[in-house]
């Protein structure tokens, strides 16, 4: 990061307010204003969103929902709905498309727009901020905090600061639109405690803590050999780089996926090697069909395994290359996933591909095999298959149970599971 930008920018950060519950309550009206938790709710799992009224209890994401349930007893737990979301997240995405072609999606819920270029067309920073809220609050009923800044770090954390804030008595409304102007960033960054900067987690903040730093402005004029010994020399430059609002980042419109997977916590904890076998055919089949529909694949594999008391295993598989069909997938990781012994229990199992490129298409002598030609058809009429009668049409005969194939779903188990059940499959286990 350099201490000056090459150009001015007016960047957003625009937020969506609790938007996983705020989604929920649109189907749901009739609990606007109830403490409503969106997640896993099973014990197992964790919360996805809060609403403001559940915050008033300490319910916040990526806590476990045990101990969600215990913080707010009377709340109302609904489980998490990603395709839905990602609608929902498209037609904000489009009203965003609006005001400028510059747009960074985050996550679902946020992204940053540079609208630099759009001042003369719309207005000023502020004023698009607000024009952005306003449609997305007429149009879909939902709430939206917008940070304008010079650059996308304090423009975030602007947003923050335009939230509205869950006290334990009261939900008190935000502005909707904080903006820092350019040239006093300084002042707006300074009163603010440190761990609001970006890689200040908590080992990091007890080490500030000890030294005597709670504030940005304390961390600004904190002596740099101080805090290099305290943090290391590279944390060090980060940190003192953010605590005058460095960061000269551009909007990046295209930002690829660097990495591909999906994992599971069961209900149930898996203990044989048949279980677990059959469990990575459903991970390699809905990773293989994420990365088509995207069209990459993979080289590098990785496994992890999570077991009932928290220890968790990964092992890496990297292959000459990029695959994306399942059968090959299963083939390249089954040896190390069988070389695990299962039977203390397995909680979670989870699979991802990463360096990813366009599928390997050399020709080998490989390819004068009719059972490879074979199988490449096979997927390909699998997955005409799922695009004209759904994702459960068809699956591996390994997943299918009672007549079902028990394909995994994009955005399913993202926050652990929903029921402490076991599903059908497992009920016979006793």
């Amino acid at each position: 990061m350099s201490a000056t930008p090459t150009r001015p920018r007016t960047i957003l950060h625009a937020d969506m307010d609790a938007f996983f519950v705020s989604v929920e309550l649109r189907r749901r009206p009739e609990l606007v204003g109830l403490p409503v938790v969106v997640g896993g709710t099973g014990n197992r799992g964790v919360v996805a969103a809060a609403s403001y009224e559940a915050r008033r209890f300490g319910v916040h994401s990526a806590l476990p929902s045990a101990i969600a349930r215990r913080r707010c007893p009377h709340a109302v737990f609904l489980p998490g709905d990603h395709a839905h979301y990602g609608e929902v997240s498209r037609q904000v995405r489009a009203i965003l498309d609006r005001y400028t072609p510059l747009v960074e999606p985050l996550s679902l819920d946020e992204a940053f727009l540079d609208v630099s270029g759009a001042l003369g067309l719309f207005g000023d920073g502020p004023v698009i901020g607000h024009r952005i809220r306003d449609e997305i609050a007429a149009e879909l009923g939902l709430g939206c905090s917008v940070g304008v800044a010079s650059n996308k770090f304090v423009a975030k954390l602007a947003s923050v600061e335009a939230k509205p804030v869950a006290h334990r008595d009261r939900v008190e409304p935000g502005e909707g639109v904080t903006a820092v102007e350019r040239g006093r960033e300084q002042e707006f960054l300074d009163p603010l405690p440190v761990r609001r900067l970006w890689g200040v987690g908590p080992a990091t903040l007890e080490k500030l803590s000890r030294i005597g730093v709670s504030s940005v402005r304390d961390l600004r004029l904190l002596d740099r050999v101080v805090l290099e010994h305290a943090l290391g020399a590279n944390l060090a430059r980060h940190l003192a780089e953010l605590s005058v609002g460095s960061d000269d980042r551009p909007v990046e419109v295209d930002r690829e996926a660097k990495s591909i997977g999906h994992e599971e916590t069961y209900p149930v904890d898996k203990h044989t090697p048949a279980e677990v076998h059959r469990e990575l055919v459903r991970l390699a089949d809905a990773v293989a069909r994420r990365m088509r529909d995207q069209g990459v694949a993979a080289r590098t594999w990785q496994l992890k395994v999570r077991f009932a008391g928290f220890t968790t295993i990964t092992r890496s598989i990297t292959t000459a290359d990029h695959v994306d069909r399942a059968a090959e997938i299963v083939d390249l990781v089954a040896p190390a996933l069988e070389a695990i012994d299962p039977t203390p229990g397995v909680r979670l199992l989870g699979l991802s591909g990463s360096g990813l490129g366009p599928p390997s298409t050399q020709l080998s002598f490989d390819d004068l095999d009719p059972s490879v030609a074979d199988a490449t058809g096979a997927t390909d009429a699998l997955d005409a298959i799922r695009r004209r009668f759904g994702e459960g049409a068809i699956g591996p005969a390994s997943t299918v149970v009672a007549g079902r194939s028990q394909v995994v779903r994009r955005g399913a188990q993202q926050w652990g599971p929903d029921l402490d059940d076991p599903p059908p499959w497992d009920r016979d286990r006793g």
